[in-house]
């Protein structure tokens, strides 16, 4: 199973879970909540104008910084 990444936000999306939209020129758009598919394809939003996003993007980064430093301890 493929976890794929939010069109808009960049967050994770595991398997049964999130939205899929296609646009009428083929191209799939994933989204992780109702937030996120209602921010692009309704209101047009920029993520990066968006502070929430913003916020959940550092958290994600911090976990990845996180995971790897514990695996090279362990080993």
């Amino acid at each position: 199973m493929k976890v794929y990444k939010c069109s808009f936000c960049g967050a994770p999306i595991p398997p049964g879970y999130g939205l899929m939209y296609v646009k009428t020129d083929g191209t799939i758009l994933r989204f992780c909540s109702r937030r996120c598919f209602v921010s692009m394809i309704k209101f047009k939003r920029d993520p990066r104008k968006q502070t929430w996003i913003r916020k959940m993007q550092r958290k994600m980064q911090k976990q990845k910084e996180k995971k790897p430093s514990t695996a090279q301890s362990q080993s």
